[in-house]
């Protein structure tokens, strides 16, 4: 064991448990791991060997105390892997998938572990417990019985190579789709391609292609999801053209990097391990666990939204007919020309050009007078950036984030601009969690995807990138405000169809006039957004939302298909592209000009994240969420006293209860549809 493995394991030497990197070498995070692997198996072992009666506190507060070193360890180690995957790193990931879930299985499918805490179950009647003791006693036994505990040895064995086999698939996902992405990057020979582009995104594709040898040319590189910010402004209609197509061929084209066998290979597993744990499918397993409860009550919201949101973008691509005008002589518009005649029609129906608005969207701006301002609105807590703390790598921001009294509250890092060894998209995650019986503060991590500009130029983020910038600092403040005592329960660890709803909650601030004008202004003049501006974009809170609502849709009715088939049915599928195509026309979502937000060889949310049958959860979480924001508004909108009940019977709990039951604590009553309806046009 190294210096810098024994810096993984003995703890971090850096304020508030933020580990250092710098002291870490890439070879030697395999070795800590198997040295915490051993540690938290003797843990578990001494529990269920133990030959006193099972009680809460030699079983279940046992149960939670161990780990501890694995769970630095892995988080240390996945929070480089998903933002600077290195080949190396990549290396390491792959090595340790099976280790990791085999390790899970061994505690798991424990059935020593598994009579201890159904013993206690039967008695918890009798039991002295906490709410948050009762609970954590129900959430443990649903995770055994969910996970194989109850099945024989033969069943167990089968199960173990399945998990196995899903944990190198998923990871092979992503490793393909990274590389598949920064193959596929758009390589342009002119500027004149890029016509429409701002002199900053063209000067940052050209320094994009000199970093990857290739002086004098242009580089844009593609986005996690189906459509690109770019094709809302390039002129060239064959520009936009190569970009959508290379967006949507990731992960299909023969070679290496083809994720078609790899998904259908998951979506066979998935449905066998199912059945196993005595589920029809795989998405009726995830969504008994859930607040859904069923893949039927999710099929029945997708379905009751897709027909208007369907309606809405046929009367959505006619208005853009009209726009395009002569220059586009086809009966229907291309979903490469979708974005840019929308904003055509925008910029003509609501005087809105959003291109023109990024000089107001400066992203330093944006993040201290516009997301930590609203924070501090709301919650009292206020922000230090700390350089002095080195994160994983150069690009990485840390503060110091303080409650109302003064005291530490947690560790934010920032890690905004996109590269090559980053995986698409954008995320929170934790490198610490809160926890009295650990006695640990957190440190949470968004990270984002925006270009970064020329050297010596500004970052001006566009309006999607604001919006995704307050809602992963939603999820931050879930991960910094929850107060529990056990670690299952810190920060995000709730029901995934209920995790995103206070990231989309945060998402309501960026427009408030009392926050948008302290950051939206202008990085030459510094005037702020004019008022007529705000109100047209407040008008336009409806608009081109039948093609957002439909391309959602689709890739979460993707989803929902794949991971409903028996193990039978999807042993029977071969073609990736012919699924798609029946699922989608099923649900009347097979408009050619208004494809899934991500097909499947691509969908990383769901064949290497943990969004799995879960997709649906962004639309499910709305609703709460559209419910909460008209609650807001009803009580007087960004005052400390709303924040505070907020933060208390939301965000604080954590994982700690049901969410549902925290939701009706905050509100009264449970979340109605109508306001969700409402916001995206789908009324009527």
């Amino acid at each position: 064991m190294t210096t810098s493995s024994r810096s993984l394991l003995d703890g971090p030497s850096l304020d508030h448990g933020l580990p250092d990197y710098r002291a870490i070498a890439v070879e030697d995070y395999l070795p800590a791991f198997i040295e915490a692997f051993a540690e938290q198996r003797a843990e578990i072992d001494a529990i269920a060997t133990d030959p006193s009666e099972p009680t809460f506190e030699n079983t279940i507060t046992a149960w939670e105390a161990s780990g501890r070193l694995l769970g630095q360890v892995s988080r240390t180690f996945f929070t480089v892997s998903s933002a600077d995957a290195t080949a190396a790193i990549q290396n390491i990931d792959e090595e340790l998938a099976p280790l990791m879930s085999e390790h899970a299985d061994a505690i798991e499918l424990d059935g020593r572990l598994y009579t201890r805490v159904q013993r206690l179950y039967e008695q918890r009647a009798d039991l002295r417990l906490s709410d948050e003791e009762r609970y954590l006693l129900e959430r443990r036994r649903t995770q055994l019985i969910r996970a194989g505990a109850a099945l024989d040895e033969t069943a167990k064995a089968r199960l173990t190579a399945l998990n196995t086999r899903l944990s190198v698939l998923t990871t092979t996902f992503e490793k393909n789709l990274l590389a598949d992405t920064n193959d596929l990057a758009v390589v342009l020979d002119s500027a004149e391609e890029l016509a429409g582009l701002t002199d900053g995104e063209i000067s940052a594709a050209a320094q994009a292609a000199a970093e990857r040898g290739m002086p004098g040319r242009y580089v844009i590189a593609l986005t996690l999801f189906t459509g690109h910010p770019r094709l809302a402004s390039l002129r060239s209609p064959e520009s936009r053209r190569r970009l959508l197509a290379a967006s949507r061929a990731r992960g299909s084209r023969p070679g290496e990097n083809d994720n078609r066998p790899v998904l259908l290979e998951i979506v066979r597993l998935r449905a066998e391990r199912a059945e196993l744990l005595g589920y029809p499918s795989h998405a009726a397993y995830v969504t008994a666990d859930q607040t859904a409860g069923s893949p039927g009550a999710v099929e029945s919201l997708l379905r009751r939204l897709a027909v208007p949101a369907s309606r809405n973008a046929i009367r959505e691509e006619q208005a853009l007919r009209t726009a395009a005008g002569d220059d586009h002589a086809a009966s229907r518009i291309d979903a490469a020309d979708w974005a840019f005649y929308t904003e055509k029609v925008r910029s003509a129906t609501l005087d809105i050009d959003t291109a023109a608005l990024r000089p107001w969207f400066e992203a330093e701006r944006v993040l201290r007078d516009g997301v930590f301002y609203a924070a501090t609105r709301l919650y009292g807590i206020t922000f230090a950036e700390r350089p002095d703390l080195p994160a994983y790598h150069p690009d990485a921001r840390v503060f110091e984030v303080l409650d109302e009294d003064g005291s530490h509250l947690g560790l934010f890092i920032l890690d905004l601009y996109t590269r090559d060894t980053k995986r698409g998209g954008a995320w929170m995650n934790s490198i610490a969690s809160q926890s009295e019986l650990r006695g640990t503060t957190p440190i949470v991590v968004n990270n984002l995807n925006v270009a970064p500009p020329a050297p010596g130029t500004p970052t001006l983020l566009t309006l999607d990138e604001v919006t995704t910038l307050f809602h992963e600092f939603g999820h931050a403040l879930h991960g910094l405000f929850a107060r529990v005592t056990f670690p299952s329960f810190a920060g995000t660890s709730v029901f995934r169809d209920f995790v995103e709803f206070p990231s989309q909650v945060n998402e309501m601030w960026m427009f408030r006039p009392e926050i948008l004008s302290n950051y939206a202004r202008h990085i030459d003049t510094d005037e702020p957004l004019p008022d007529d501006v705000l109100a047209r974009l407040e008008a336009s809170g409806t608009f081109n939302q039948g093609f957002a609502t439909s391309e959602y849709l689709a890739a979460a009715w993707l989803d929902l298909a794949w991971h409903s088939l028996s193990a039978a049915d999807a042993g029977a599928v071969d073609d990736v592209a012919a699924f798609e195509a029946r699922a989608l026309a099923d649900i009347g979502l097979d408009d050619p000009a208004v494809p899934p937000r991500y097909s499947s060889t691509y969908f990383a949310h769901v064949f290497s994240g943990g969004y799995s049958a879960g997709y649906y959860s962004y639309i499910w979480s709305e609703v709460l969420d559209a419910d909460t924001v008209e609650w807001f508004d009803e009580n007087g909108g960004l005052d400390r006293g709303n924040g505070d009940r907020f933060r208390e019977r939301v965000l604080g709990v954590g994982g700690s209860k049901d969410p549902l039951a925290a939701y009706r604590d905050f509100r009264g009553r449970d979340a109605l549809i109508d306001p969700l309806l409402a916001r995206r046009g789908l009324r009527g």
